[in-house]
């Protein structure tokens, strides 16, 4: 089996990534995690095995990613002299602005999920891994992360259903 062309794996694979990053980070941190990702699985594909599964190898690396930013902002202050702007939606058609306030609404209860549920969500939901790559990442039995995407699941569920 050949690999891709690693434009095709960015093609096939950038909406999972994004969608593991924007769980774990603000949506301009996920940005540049999400660009950091690919940058760092480019340099690393040509060395990839044939057979290995590249969506988990891209949302391992967009995991480490995600913490390498979020260690970076616990070390740094930030100041700012006016809050930056919100994203405009000029030019973009109604259904891809509501579709992203969707997205960004489950992005937000996600955040809220106990760490473990949110891992467990994130990584099989959202990730797309199998229960046993999730206990690989996240630590414990394939049991227990199937058990913490479930009750995150249900939470969301009452949640996202009291909201709408």
């Amino acid at each position: 089996m050949m690999l891709l062309p690693f434009e095709s794996v960015v093609r096939r694979h950038g909406e999972v990534v994004l969608r593991v990053c924007r769980s774990m980070l603000a949506v301009h941190d996920a940005d540049d995690a999400w660009s950091e990702t690919f940058l760092a699985a480019m340099d690393a594909y040509p060395r990839l095995p044939a057979d290995a599964n590249v969506e988990a190898w891209l949302v391992t690396i967009a995991r480490r990613k995600c913490i390498d930013l979020l260690r970076a902002q616990g070390r740094r202050a930030m100041t700012l002299d006016r809050i930056p702007e919100e994203q405009g939606t000029l030019g973009i058609p109604e259904d891809a602005v509501e579709a992203r306030a969707e997205a960004d609404a489950v992005a937000q209860a996600v955040a809220v999920l106990p760490h473990r549920q949110r891992q467990a969500v994130t990584y099989h939901y959202l990730g797309g891994l199998g229960y046993r790559e999730v206990s690989e990442i996240i630590g414990g039995t394939t049991e227990a992360a199937r058990r913490a995407a479930a009750d995150g699941i249900r939470t969301l569920r009452r949640t996202m259903g009291a909201e709408r």
